[in-house]
């Protein structure tokens, strides 16, 4: 009884993560993954799976769930034109490279650097939403080499942390002086890079852990992934809806608070 009674209560968990993505993707344009990430993480120990393990299954599940959605994205994005393409190929190869390493990493390394990882990525990304400047450091973006290097290290380090193209993607590009709605709909499109060939290589060469919860493949977990997806996709433009009523920019805030709080905690449990 006490093992149905717990994969009822993480089924309930996993539909109101779901849930919650959908409404900030809508309404605050956040990525999915800063927000699956950590609720996974602390969900999964709950149910009495160590920090190490949770991790690991956490980035992994939150990659998987990002194939779909972004995928939506995408087509969203292209029918209005703010995809480009051009660029899309000259960091598309140098995002996979850092994608297959960064992911196969995962399914090495140790989950307290996974954690140390996520933590310095979703504190900075909460600053910057608070603090993010109007202007651009630079006046244009990098030659070809320089781009190769930005498309590297944004694959390496989205597929370590288990996010998508956007809270990486969107910032570096703005501040080369990219237009911004350019930025989220290419963004989307290097989600889908990041996303796809992590959780394949997640699902093929990670061991689950022993402590893994239920129905976890690989580092994946199919319950997280079967009840996340659709609900995320329903939500999200639920969320935008709701945006255009309230004020998106101050609610925006909030969050990155509550993410400067869940980034700090997580630093805390890595290193202490």
């Amino acid at each position: 009884m006490s093992f149905l009674m717990e994969n009822i209560s993480m089924l309930i968990a996993m539909m109101g993560t779901g849930v919650v993505a959908g409404l900030l993707a809508g309404l605050l344009g956040v990525g999915g993954g800063i927000v699956i990430v950590p609720v996974l993480f602390f969900l999964f120990q709950g149910l009495g799976v160590s920090p190490e393990s949770a991790i690991v299954v956490a980035t992994a599940t939150s990659l998987a769930t990002i194939i779909p959605t972004s995928i939506s994205s995408i087509r969203s994005h292209k029918a209005k034109g703010n995809v480009d393409f051009d660029l899309l190929k000259q960091l598309g190869f140098f995002v996979f490279i850092g994608v297959l390493v960064g992911s196969y990493l995962v399914t090495q390394v140790d989950g307290e650097l996974l954690t140390l990882m996520f933590g310095i990525i979703a504190t900075l990304s909460a600053i910057n939403m608070l603090v993010g400047r109007k202007e651009a450091l630079f006046s244009s973006l990098p030659g070809k080499f320089g781009r190769g290097v930005i498309g590297y290290f944004i694959g390496f380090f989205s597929s370590m942390v288990g996010i998508g193209g956007g809270t990486l993607t969107v910032p570096t590009l703005t501040f080369c002086n990219y237009p911004a709605h350019k930025a989220v709909g290419t963004a989307a499109a290097v989600g889908l890079i990041i996303s796809l060939p992590a959780a394949i290589t997640m699902l093929l060469f990670g061991q689950s852990p022993a402590d893994a919860p239920f129905a976890t493949f690989g580092l994946v977990n199919l319950i997280g992934f079967i009840f996340i997806v659709p609900l995320t996709v329903f939500f999200a433009p639920i969320g935008a809806g709701i945006a255009s009523k309230l004020d998106a920019a101050k609610l925006k805030k909030v969050f990155a608070v509550v993410l400067i709080i869940t980034g700090l905690r997580m630093l805390y449990q890595a290193l202490f």
